[in-house]
């Protein structure tokens, strides 16, 4: 506690030691069946985090150009990072055409006549997978559900169908795999199954239309524990790529691909903030903290949950609930109603845990205010 009273909040505090063991586990478990796990750099581009992810040899999953760049700057190899996304920019195609970079993960028919365009232009081929709409429910929230027919991403099935009458046409593309994502937090198996009976049936119809799939990326999705982030600090990947590789159909020659961020990240990182003032309208209860929505965006975007703990000693022992709120001239600026806390005072430190996906890499100075400080543990 001496230590972190030391911070200046608010403040973002890595644990680069749970990092570490959790690349360890990421790499022990993958490699059981060859898979190769690609970074979402999307959940958190802190270059302390990069670099040691990066150290681990994983490769990376971006979704503009400027994390391909990052990506690169930061040890990851070119040839190891895809590029997803459903609104690439023909400067950003540009770009990592020219970086030569392993895959475009494609999102729509257009898209594919863009980048073979731009390919023809450079004379060289672009190497891309079929991002596929597989119509799976994640079974989470719908802000994160990315898979459902309704939902912006991927290839419609009149797309694909489109593309295999046509796909001789595109003389610059090398359609090299296909590309599955269908939501994030997944915290159950059977979203899983679904997506590889799903997967297994498009592999059979890239077959049937004279197309053998070398690469199969299943994206990513699987969820941590907020509401007990001690309990399960390492999310279990052991059963998550046994599950992929006991329903997905796929053959030696093919390389399964995973994108995974949050569950690399997610438990490694806490925001810590210390309490401004403490008052009461009616029968609430508020804690207003230092830390607002600009430093982590997720509680007020939908509603999401994070244990918040107070870190200060105790006093007299005594416990009620509260609302935490931030600063910033907004009602959603709240990072939990109703949260029971020992008795807590101006100056007491809090602890909002499971913060290191989507708290710094989502972070904004909206109301001018500062971004957080950042502290690592384990350097």
């Amino acid at each position: 506690m001496q230590e972190f009273n030391q911070y200046q909040t608010p403040c973002h505090v890595y644990d680069l030691n749970l990092l570490r063991q959790t690349l360890n586990v990421v790499q022990t478990e993958s490699k059981k069946y060859n898979f190769k796990v690609h970074y979402a750099l999307k959940a958190n581009t802190n270059e302390k985090v990069l670099a040691i992810i990066s150290s681990f040899g994983l490769g990376a999953d971006c979704v503009s150009g400027n994390e391909v760049k990052t990506a690169i700057l930061n040890g990851f190899a070119a040839d190891e990072v895809v590029f997803a996304g459903v609104g690439k920019s023909d400067e950003e195609i540009r770009e990592s055409l020219e970086a030569n970079i392993f895959c475009f993960n494609c999102e729509s028919y257009e898209e594919l006549e863009v980048i073979n365009e731009i390919a023809g232009e450079l004379q060289t081929t672009a190497r891309v997978a079929l991002r596929l709409n597989p119509n799976v429910d994640p079974e989470t929230h719908e802000y994160i559900s990315t898979g459902l027919s309704f939902n912006k991403f991927g290839f419609s099935q009149a797309e694909l169908e489109r593309f295999f009458e046509n796909r001789t046409q595109f003389s610059s593309l090398e359609v090299i795999g296909v590309h599955f994502h269908i939501g994030s937090q997944i915290r159950t198996d059977q979203p899983f199954i679904n997506l590889c009976k799903a997967v297994n049936f498009y592999l059979g119809l890239f077959e049937e239309n004279g197309i053998h799939v070398q690469n199969i990326n299943l994206g990513g999705g699987l969820g941590i524990n907020y509401e007990e982030p001690d309990r399960e600090p390492i999310p279990d990947f052991a059963n998550y790529f046994q599950i992929i590789h006991e329903n997905l159909s796929y053959c030696e020659d093919q390389q399964v691909h995973f994108e995974l961020g949050r569950s690399i990240v997610g438990q490694c990182g806490n925001l810590l903030t210390r309490i401004l003032y403490r008052k009461e309208n009616g029968d609430r209860n508020f804690l207003i903290v230092d830390a607002g929505m600009n430093n982590l965006l997720r509680p007020a975007l939908y509603n999401s949950y994070h244990k918040i703990e107070r870190l200060s000693s105790g006093r007299n022992g005594l416990r009620q609930k509260y609302d935490v709120v931030g600063p910033i001239c907004e009602s959603s600026d709240c990072f939990g109603k109703g949260i029971e806390l020992e008795d807590s005072k101006r100056g007491d430190l809090l602890s909002i845990r499971s913060s290191g996906a989507y708290g710094q890499s989502m972070e904004l100075n909206y109301n001018l205010r500062d971004r957080a400080k950042v502290y690592y543990l384990g350097e």
